[in-house]
């Protein structure tokens, strides 16, 4: 029963991480949809990491939001694209932004989540 959790999840955060990319500002230089969706999966990972540890918590979540949405919502697939495409266009300064931001953002992120939440 899981493996439908995470395909409807997956099918959701797949459909926001597109409507992402139509709708934010797309720069033929910098992949800000790609980072916004992944901060956005990890926070949303790191909350739902903390409401679990926090008690018993229904089992279907972990499975349709941890695996699925996020999963689906995010897309480190793309983000390795991106780099290698500006790697491949000498575009040295914003290929190291962009890892050094998505990166760090993300531990960021979830070490910050974690802390706020104890």
């Amino acid at each position: 029963m899981n493996w439908i959790l995470v395909f409807v999840g997956g099918g959701l955060g797949s459909i926001l991480r597109y409507l992402i990319s139509l709708h934010i500002l797309q720069s033929k230089h910098f992949p800000w949809a790609t980072l916004v969706s992944n901060v956005l999966a990890t926070a949303l990972l790191a909350l739902l990491v903390v409401y679990i540890k926090s008690g018993d918590k229904p089992l279907w979540l972990l499975p349709f939001i941890g695996v699925g949405f996020c999963g689906g919502f995010s897309t480190f697939s793309t983000f390795s694209a991106e780099n290698v495409q500006l790697f491949e266009q000498g575009m040295w300064f914003l290929l190291l932004i962009n890892l050094v931001i998505s990166i760090g953002l993300g531990i960021g992120v979830f070490w910050m989540v974690g802390k706020i939440s104890h």
